[in-house]
This record gives structure tokens, C-alpha cells and sequence, in this order.
């Protein structure tokens, strides 16, 4: 049963989808808790995107010309800091990784009941709002820096698109250099425990940070693999700016 005081009318969510029976259903399921808007494919959701405020993503994998995958890297490119959750018949691991590992923010499987779908929305909104709610810091690593104020992170005068969860990675391990995580902590501690997320996401979304802080020209590799564990965040002349 959904508790009307959990209710949040004042977000809007996109539903993008090529059925309309599908996008119609949608509605209909989350018409007492939010705003719903609407886009048939993946060209006209990204108009929608990128012009309208939008708060949250519904996204179907299955659609012609631009599929969901490709629709969903384009949204983060936009604004990487709008959930996307992704919706699909597909239930093979790999598909899960592959969208997981672009910027998705969560993976649900059709059929799915009304209630899961809420609660998921529900877990994204709490989990983007009490991002960034630690004292205002910088932290400071010669040629680069991340404010996780603003949530951002610069690199020789440019800034880095990093979709949510990575910048959450990034934050968590340059909060704690030297310490080494395993896969299994990063998991709970950036995905969290009720999430079922392959661990091969971690290994693409650490991936991910490196490739970006390389192609910024930034020297210095500060994720480290250490075989067998994890991985940790080693430092060159790195300072805390309060």
C-alpha cells in the first residue's frame, strides 16, 4: 500500500517508450504519485529532455532507430544528474551490465508490478536528493579537483561529465586514499544492498573515471587495481581545500 504523505506530485517523470500502450499503462500506474510527460521514441525524448524540466527517466531498451542504450548516453550527456531507469523484456546479465555500465541508474524488468516500479522511483529521488549533503568541500589533486558541493569535478580548466554514480565513485575514493575497497564494498556503498547489480559494473564504471581523467590530460592514474581486492586512490601532492 503507498502512503499518501510519501507521495511526491511534484516530479515530473518522462516515460519513453514506442507502444502506447505501454506509455498509457505507465501513466496510469503513476498518475497519483507524479507528473508524467511522454515521447514515442528516442529522438523526440531527447527534444523533450533537453527543453523541458524533467526530474526522472522511464526508458525503454526496444525501440527502433535510436534504442534506448544510445538514448540513455545521450540524456547523460545532457544532464548526468537526472536518474534513468531502464526498462526492457531483456533479463540476460550482459544486457544488465551494458546499461548499467552507459549511465543507467537502475534496470527493471518487464513485467513488473506497480508497486516495484514506485519504489524504485521512489529509491533514485531519496538517493539523488541526499547526494551531496556532506559539508561543502574541495579536494584538491594538482591538475584536477572535485567540489562536492556542486558535484563537480575539473581538469586543467575543463569540467568532466560524469554521470552520478561515477562521480559517487570517484568522491568515495578520493574521500579515503589509500584505503582499498573490494568490489563487493563498492557495490553496497555506491549501488547499495538492495540493488542487483552485476559486480563487472564496478570494473566498467571505475573504467569509465579513468578513461575521462586521461582524456583531460590529467597525469597522474589515481585509481589503482590491486589484484585479487579491489581497488584504492593513491595521491601526488593531493590537499583538502575547506
Amino acid at each position: 500500500m503507498i502512503n499518501e504523505s510519501d507521495t511526491m506530485p511534484e516530479k515530473t517523470v518522462l516515460i519513453v517508450d514506442d507502444e502506447i500502450q505501454m506509455r498509457t499503462m505507465l501513466k496510469l500506474y503513476l498518475r497519483n504519485d507524479f507528473h508524467t510527460a511522454e515521447a514515442g521514441n528516442g529522438k523526440e525524448a531527447i527534444d523533450r529532455f533537453s527543453k523541458e524540466p524533467v526530474d526522472l527517466v522511464l526508458l525503454d531498451i526496444m525501440m527502433p532507430e535510436l534504442d534506448g542504450i544510445e538514448t540513455c548516453k545521450k540524456m547523460k550527456e545532457i544532464n548526468p544528474n537526472i536518474p534513468i531507469i531502464l526498462l526492457t523484456a531483456l533479463n540476460s546479465t550482459s544486457d544488465k551490465v551494458e546499461g548499467l555500465s552507459i549511465g543507467a541508474d537502475d534496470y527493471i524488468v518487464k513485467p513488473f508490478e506497480p508497486e516495484e516500479l514506485i519504489a524504485r522511483i521512489r529509491v533514485q529521488f531519496r538517493h539523488f536528493s541526499s547526494v551531496g549533503k556532506e559539508p561543502s568541500h574541495k579536494l584538491s589533486f594538482g591538475d584536477w579537483f572535485i567540489d562536492s558541493d556542486s558535484r563537480t569535478v575539473m581538469a586543467n580548466g575543463k569540467e568532466l561529465k560524469y554521470s552520478p554514480k561515477e562521480f559517487d565513485l570517484l568522491y568515495l575514493f578520493a574521500s579515503n586514499p589509500n584505503r582499498v575497497f573490494t568490489r563487493d564494498q563498492l557495490l553496497d556503498q555506491i549501488w547499495g544492498i538492495n540493488e542487483i547489480v552485476d559486480i563487472r559494473t564496478v570494473d566498467s564504471h571505475v573504467r569509465y573515471v579513468r578513461d575521462k581523467l586521461k582524456k583531460a590530460g590529467v597525469k597522474h592514474q589515481p585509481i589503482e587495481t590491486i589484484w585479487g581486492v579491489g581497488y584504492k586512490f593513491t595521491m601526488e601532492d593531493a590537499n583538502e581545500i575547506k
